[in-house]
């Protein structure tokens, strides 16, 4: 008999501790989580508030990484990975080289398209706060199970149960969700041709005819400081180039102009050049 109150008063005291563990907090997870949390608020505040979008992305993708942190330390390995390989890795560095690449100026027009979109997204926002207080409130009053249970069979395969059995069908709908989002992305992006593509031949003949720019453009940078593309190739007198720069840039008034430094350099360049020469003729007539 005392054997087993031994046993039963052991395992009541190893619940117990597995519940305090359960329900407690660390300094370390503190810490952690107060340094963390307010570096991924920051990057969402300074997402939303930062005027260039490439500067928003970035500050997107720390908040991002921030995420996959939590979650590593919460157990949840498998979530960490996908969010860090995934959406930091792949889609937000996506985002970021096409605003890179495609650029966004205060010239761009900032009118609203679609009437009444801000009070929509005031909304949105409203209903997504209350959906996260609810969600905050049941889980800080239901008692939950803790990491060592819930990753009991493993991370990866207790999340697979509790998707496709418990959560399947939130799962299902999320997937045709971003489905019917990638078909939409693609439909509006499409446009008709109104008219037959003409081929590289009669590109070429049309430019023939009208004697204009026969052989291919030159390439931006040439006989410049250096080779960016938003700087004007120079022709050898020094003169800039207008062809050398695609149309989109000349448009948007983003081309740097260097050719009254690439003339300032090209003239000391044959200063220098014509000093050096003189001296050295100077020495060769004193050799002989």
């Amino acid at each position: 008999m005392t054997a087993q109150l031994a046993a039963h008063s052991g395992s009541l005291a190893a619940d117990a501790g597995a519940l305090l563990a359960a329900y407690s907090t660390s300094t370390g997870e503190a810490v952690q989580f107060w340094i963390l949390g307010t570096v991924a608020v920051i990057g969402a505040l300074c997402t939303v508030l930062m005027k260039k979008s490439v500067h928003s992305a970035l500050c997107l993708a720390g908040t991002m990484i921030v995420l996959a942190v939590f979650y590593l330390a919460n157990g949840a390995y498998f979530l960490g990975i996908v969010q860090v390989v995934v959406y930091t890795g792949a889609i937000m560095m996506l985002f970021l080289f096409v605003v890179m690449l495609v650029g966004v100026t205060a010239a761009d027009s900032l009118k609203e398209t679609i009437k009444g979109q801000r009070w929509l997204a005031l909304l949105c926002g409203l209903g997504f706060g209350i959906l996260l207080c609810a969600g905050i409130g049941n889980a800080s009053l239901t008692e939950f199970e803790g990491l060592a249970q819930a990753n009991a069979g493993g991370n990866v395969e207790g999340l697979a149960a509790l998707i496709f059995t418990k959560y399947v069908f939130a799962f299902e709908i999320t997937g045709a969700l971003l489905i019917t989002a990638a078909v939409g992305a693609m439909v509006l992006t499409h446009r008709e041709r109104t008219e037959r593509a003409k081929t590289q031949r009669e590109l070429a003949e049309e430019r023939v005819r009208a004697n204009k720019q026969l052989p291919p453009l030159p390439a931006p940078g040439v006989y410049a400081r250096h080779n960016a593309v938003d700087i004007a190739g120079l022709l050898p007198d020094g003169t800039p180039s207008e062809l050398t720069v695609i149309s989109t840039l000349r448009e948007r008034g983003q081309i740097r102009d260097v050719s009254d430094q690439a003339i300032k350099d090209l003239k000391a360049l044959e200063q220098r050049s014509g000093e050096r020469l003189g001296r050295e003729g100077r020495e060769e007539e004193a050799a002989k």
